[in-house]
């Protein structure tokens, strides 16, 4: 038996993904679990049914698939989960997905979090070549952060920020804007974020999934007036930086620090989309807010080649749309799309 099988030559290994609008896709996020230590009341239900472990891709078929993006233009790759620190082995995934941060193929891996597992991990990521992780953090109150997550523990972390920092991990922190929960302190967390020198990140919240308890609406406030908000503190002034995502940024003069904005309702962000997530089971979503997805799992365990992969990314990318049509108000009850964003990825 030849113990160095031929493998077949795929055309489409190296070929750029460019969609029907002409947008390349270079920002990959995978994520590698749905589960999560918390339950956020914006994100998740309080009682969310996990998926079998059984459905879950491999760590090696993540680390294939990820390298089958990269291969085709992919170099911002971002980890998500749910929680991602939460997958067992998570860190041989890093390890593996270094080689392409080493050959220059891949210039940022990266991650989101919740914060609670980095005092544990930041080194660990750090030596694999992590060098900025987004970290949620929506309020500063330890018990308002109780009530908003359910189950997180604020100190925990918190102390996973500081190890972040420690590490040498550029920090960036994402907080949700909920109307009536957290608007006394969009200041406070701008300057907390900005004395330790990590950007702020606002986010609106996305009409994703059932929730307990409520509507959406009743959650929603526009960026615009978290916007008014700091700008009766602070004096915010536009900047070209982009940090890869869909985020618009501002430079704050009393802090030198930057201040982002991510509002899919408010302002569609959609024109410049070179983004593209894939699910802990191998769907593809070609855009965050519509329902159309490809299943990437079955062609990657069916050939070991590649070939069906590369074939089904590429019918996938012809059919990213020019975007979402997010609408969130009172006559729209039903959220967007049905599945959480924890099953999406964060």
């Amino acid at each position: 038996m030849n113990p160095h099988p031929k493998i077949a030559y795929d055309p489409l290994a190296s070929a750029p993904l460019v969609d029907p609008f002409g947008r390349a896709v270079s920002y990959l996020r995978v994520s590698v679990t749905d589960r999560c230590d918390f339950r956020c009341v914006y994100c998740m239900s309080e009682h969310m049914q996990f998926l079998p472990r059984r459905d879950l891709l491999t760590l090696e078929e993540l680390d294939r698939l990820c390298t089958a993006f990269i291969e085709r233009g992919t170099r911002k790759l971002r980890i998500t989960g749910g929680e991602p620190l939460m997958r067992r082995d998570i860190l041989s995934l890093f390890e593996r997905l270094s080689r392409h941060l080493l050959s220059g193929r891949l210039e940022e891996l990266t991650l989101t979090t919740n914060g609670s597992q980095l005092e544990r991990f930041a080194q660990a990521l750090v030596d694999c070549g992590v060098k900025r992780v987004n970290v949620s953090l929506d309020t500063l109150d330890r018990e308002r952060f109780r009530q908003l997550t359910r189950t997180g523990d604020h100190e925990r972390v918190l102390a996973g920020v500081d190890a972040a920092l420690r590490a040498g991990l550029e920090v960036k922190l994402n907080a949700v804007a909920l109307k009536g929960v957290n608007e006394d302190e969009f200041v406070a967390l701008t300057r907390f974020a900005h004395e330790r020198g990590m950007d702020m990140t606002f986010i609106e919240v996305m009409p994703l999934g059932e929730i307990d308890g409520g509507e959406r609406v009743d959650q929603y406030i526009p960026l615009t007036l978290v916007r008014e908000r700091l700008a009766e503190r602070f004096t915010l002034t536009e900047i070209d930086y982009r940090s890869g995502g869909p985020a618009r940024y501002m430079r704050v003069a009393e802090t030198g620090g930057r201040v982002g904005f991510i509002t899919p309702l408010s302002h569609n962000f959609c024109e410049s989309c070179n983004r593209v997530r894939v699910t802990c089971t191998g769907t593809l979503f070609m855009c965050l807010g519509q329902e159309d997805a490809a299943d990437l799992r079955a062609p990657l365990r069916a050939d070991p080649t590649d070939a069906s992969l590369n074939a089904a990314i590429d019918e996938a990318i012809a059919r990213k749309p020019k975007g979402h049509d997010f609408i969130i108000d009172r006559s729209t009850r039903a959220p967007a799309v049905a599945r959480h964003m924890s099953t999406t990825g964060g």
